[in-house]
Parts: structure tokens; sequence; C-alpha cells
């Protein structure tokens, strides 16, 4: 697997890894969240002109989506800095690529482009009751964050997820540290 820099050529396709990685959430109830649109493409464009758009490239022994995957964006994770640490906005993985530690890998990746910049960890939002969401998290050395440790950059991130009704589900929010 090979993780690099999204191309302006991957942003649609990242926008259809978005949707694919979605369905799962149908399973779980969770109608809305399957069907939320993706991040739009000039969203998209900010965190790539940023530096802060990352893929992982598909590989053809992994299977995903059939042949000629080599070199095709299968997952994606964008972020920017808040409040000193490195906030990762969104990791989708393509259900085809699921379980194979890509998701994990572009987390260590966003890690260490954190650390060269001299952030001094990783935080994220997500759904604490969803196994591949806090559970996951927690598994790859993410611990949740009480309310006194929330950064008003955080608070800020949480009130707009709110005022999009993410928090109609459980939510919490969740700090690694990048030493």
């Amino acid at each position: 697997m090979r993780i690099r820099p999204a191309t302006p050529a991957d942003l649609p396709l990242l926008q259809d890894i978005e949707r694919a990685a979605g369905e799962p959430f149908r399973t779980l109830g969770m109608t809305e969240i399957a069907d939320d649109e993706p991040p739009a493409l000039e969203l998209l464009e900010r965190f790539r002109a940023a530096g802060h758009a990352w893929v992982a490239e598909g590989d053809e022994a992994e299977g995903t989506e059939g042949d000629g995957d080599a070199g095709r964006p299968v997952a994606y994770l964008i972020g920017e800095p808040v409040d000193g640490a490195f906030h990762i906005e969104q990791v989708s993985v393509h259900p085809d690529a699921a379980h194979r530690g890509v998701g994990r890998t572009l987390i260590e990746y966003a890690a260490d482009r954190a650390r060269d910049q001299g952030l001094t960890g990783l935080t994220l939002t997500t759904f604490t009751e969803i196994p591949w969401n806090a559970p996951y998290y927690e598994r790859i050395g993410f611990r949740p964050l009480t309310d006194p440790e929330l950064t008003p950059g955080l608070r800020k991130i949480r009130a707009t997820e709110a005022e999009h009704g993410l928090d109609r589900w459980p939510r919490v929010c969740m700090y690694r540290a990048t030493t």
C-alpha cells in the first residue's frame, strides 16, 4: 500500500469512497449517516491545497472493485491543525479495502506529518457505539477526552456537528499523542 498526497483528479474518487464507506451505517439504522452527502469538492480541495489530504492507493492483489485498481485511491484522510494538534476531519476506507489496516496506516501517516509540523497529537470526533468508530480508535491508541479537556477549537467542531444533527447518536472527542 502506498500513501500519497491527494491530487485534484482524486477528489471525485474520494467522494465515491465516502459514499461507499457510509453504507455500513445503514445496517445499524443510521440511514441519515449512510445518505449524507460526501464532502464537497471545494472543501476537499481546501484540504488538498493546504497539504492535509492523503490517499491510500489500491493494490491489484487487494481485489478492490475489480481489475485495474493499482494506484487508485481506496481510502483517504483529511484534517487540519486545531489548537496545537492535527484534527482528523475524516478518514474513510472503501468497504472493499476494509480490515486490511488501511485506515490505521493513513492515521500513522497523519501522525508522522503532524509530528513533523510540531503538533503534539491527533484529535478526532466519532460515534461512541459504532464498532469501527470509538472502539476502533481506542484500540489504536486514542483516548476519549473529558469535557474540561476540550480545547476551544474542539468545542466549536462539536457545536457544528450538533447543528448538523450528529448528536442524535452518542459522540466523543478523542486524542492520541504524536510522540
